[in-house]
Order: C-alpha cells, then sequence, then structure tokens
C-alpha cells in the first residue's frame, strides 16, 4: 500500500494526514504532488502528519526534503507532526531532525505558525 493522503484545515493552517508507506515509485511521487499543489495554491503553512506512516525508504526521505524546499520556496513552512519511532530514528540518522520542527501535539504544531 502506498500513502493516502487528506487535508484539512485548522485555521491557516493546512494539516496533511499521511496513512501509508512513502517509498519510491506511486507514494513518493503522491507525496511530492500534493506538496506541490497546495504550495502553488498559496498554501503557506503545512503540517505534516506523519503518525499513521509506516514506512518510509530514502526515496521518501528525499521527498520530504524535496516538499520542504518547495514550500519554502513558495515563502511557507512545512513542519512535521506525529513522528513515529522509526520516521524519527531515520530523521535522526540522517541529520534531517534538525532541518524540520518536529511536534507531538496537533494544537502545539498549529500554534508555531502564529
Amino acid at each position: 500500500m502506498s500513502v493516502k493522503l487528506t487535508t484539512r484545515q485548522v485555521g491557516d493552517v493546512t494539516v496533511i494526514d499521511a496513512v501509508g508507506r512513502i517509498t519510491l515509485g506511486e507514494g513518493a511521487s503522491t507525496f511530492r504532488d500534493e506538496i506541490r499543489n497546495l504550495a502553488a495554491k498559496g498554501n503557506q503553512k503545512l503540517l505534516l502528519n506523519l503518525g499513521e506512516v509506516t514506512y518510509i525508504d530514502s526515496s521518501g526521505i528525499g521527498e520530504l526534503v524535496s516538499g520542504y524546499t518547495t514550500v519554502t520556496n513558495h515563502g511557507g513552512q512545512l513542519k512535521l507532526l506525529g513522528l513515529t519511532k522509526r520516521v524519527k530514528d531515520l530523521l535522526q540518522i540522517t541529520k534531517l531532525y534538525t532541518v524540520f520542527e518536529v511536534f507531538d501535539d496537533e494544537a502545539q504544531g498549529v500554534r508555531s505558525f502564529s
């Protein structure tokens, strides 16, 4: 199963709920397309909920970084929410934990944009 993304608004913050696997192929391209579309539409405050993501491979990590760059270049911010232990470990190993702002609590993540 690849990743399934649903978006919802919490105030002026767009929360993207990801469920499944962000891997080479359909999962990564779905993720990339959704982030680019949201940035192009002017959504500048994106909170990516990875609490239901079971696996991310190197391609998925690349898409996270690409999404971060895309949103930043459009003048916005991309922050992460609810990392599983596996994803958190992966971000620490790759030193990307220092790049992304990460939150365990959605309300705290949403408030961080103010």
